[in-house]
């Protein structure tokens, strides 16, 4: 054999370790993304979305996540998936972890993005002292997904269709930021996936990118949760509930939304790192 060929071996070889290594990263289990608790294993074999073929998968669990578990707020950002699932409602970091739990469990690799939000993008949810007690900026993030042949980016799990619909028959303003929704795109926005687009409903009040990270874990670890503390405990006993009630009065036509704080949609496109736009994603 000559040695042209051997390189050619040896390269090809290289390229198959790299990119094995790579789909181990996104595909593990950690404390968060709990796939082997029996709750969550034993959703994905009773829907059989192994069996599935990839895009297909992804579609499927997407919209379990995004419509089957409610838009609500649990006790804190980093939850386990199998209590996510418990709760059964989560907001976009919550319903995050559950997706790329779900996913990965299926075999299909995540990744986690983080970023900071305008807190007024709640407005509307979150009101008067509650308002005032959560942070100019709070956590964010969506789920980045290898659909087999590249990565995409997918946040529109974030909000119930019943809970959606109710705001876009109370307002008719395009250009929307409030009650959990920020777009410019209000009255179809994306949020169903076609298995080649990303899809969005808050990435508009965005203001801060603070990379991709292979698991909420590692993210949570270098940059905390929004809320520690004193304050951290009134909202896990009695801002949290308040808020649910809002959404579930407004998902269920016993409230009407009144116009919420107005706040300036940004070009996410002008806040990414380097890491996240420009350069070729990394292949499972």
């Amino acid at each position: 054999m000559s040695t042209v060929n051997l390189i050619l071996i040896a390269l090809l070889f290289a390229k198959f370790s790299y990119a094995q290594n790579v789909n181990d990263v996104f595909l593990t289990e950690t404390s968060l993304l709990d796939f082997s608790n029996e709750k969550i294993s034993s959703l994905i074999e009773e829907k059989k979305w192994k069996a599935l073929p990839t895009k297909e998968r992804i579609n499927t669990i997407y919209e379990y996540v995004q419509n089957e578990i409610k838009f609500g707020y649990n006790e804190s950002d980093d939850l386990k998936a199998s209590e996510v699932l418990k709760d059964g409602y989560g907001q976009c970091n919550t319903k995050g972890t559950l997706l790329m739990a779900l996913l990965r469990g299926a075999g299909i690799p995540t990744k986690f993005h983080g970023f900071g939000i305008d807190k007024r993008m709640q407005k509307g949810v979150v009101t008067g002292l509650a308002f005032s007690l959560a942070p100019d900026e709070i956590i964010h993030s969506w789920v980045e997904v290898w659909q087999g042949e590249k990565w995409v980016i997918l946040e529109g799990f974030i909000l119930d269709r019943p809970y959606l619909q109710k705001l876009q028959q109370a307002f008719s303003s395009e250009n929307f930021c409030g009650y959990g929704v920020a777009t410019k795109n209000f009255k179809s926005p994306q949020i169903s996936w076609d298995g080649n687009s990303n899809t969005f409903i808050q990435k508009d009040a965005i203001v801060r990118d603070y990379g991709i990270f292979n698991s909420p874990d590692d993210f949570y670890e270098k940059h905390g949760v929004n809320l520690n503390g004193f304050k951290s405990f009134i909202f896990r006993g009695i801002v949290r509930h308040r808020m649910n009630d809002n959404v579930e009065e407004i998902r269920s036509s016993e409230k009407t939304p009144e116009l919420p704080m107005v706040c300036e949609l940004k070009d996410i496109k002008a806040l990414l790192l380097p890491e996240s736009t420009g350069q070729e994603p990394m292949k499972p």
